[in-house]
Formats: structure tokens, sequence, C-alpha cells
């Protein structure tokens, strides 16, 4: 899944790929605003991502559900 991160001060947002699932990112987020020092997520090549939480703006998550190739009827 994409996860998107906008950081205040900076013209460009972080993206990365997951494969956590939208509700651990979620609990992620939720524990990094609560009294946490940073949000710290990894993507799908095992890199880590941390940003403080003092400068976090938002953090989008995108869907889960892939997306259909194909013709073919519904």
């Amino acid at each position: 899944m994409e996860i998107t991160i906008g950081v205040q001060n900076l013209p460009r947002e972080i993206v990365l790929e997951s494969d956590q699932t939208a509700d651990q990112v979620a609990a992620a987020v939720a524990a990094a605003l609560s009294g946490g020092a940073s949000l710290e997520l990894r993507d799908t090549r095992g890199r880590r991502v941390i940003v403080p939480t003092a400068v976090l703006g938002y953090v989008e998550i995108g869907s889960e559900a892939k997306a259909r190739v194909g013709f073919g009827s519904i």
C-alpha cells in the first residue's frame, strides 16, 4: 500500500510503499501522535522512515485493494 507523509515547511511529500495494513499504519500514527517522539514506518524494501512528530503535517494511507487490470464484465 502507498503511504504519503506531509512534513511541515517542506515542499515535497515522503511517499513509500509498505507491506503493513492500513490498520497497522493508523495505529503507528496514533501512537506517535499520542506521546511518541517520532513516527517510524518500514517500506517494502525494509528501509525505515522516521519522521519527528513535531513536524508531521499529515499521513495519507492508500487503499489496500489492488487495481484490476484487463477486460472483464462486472
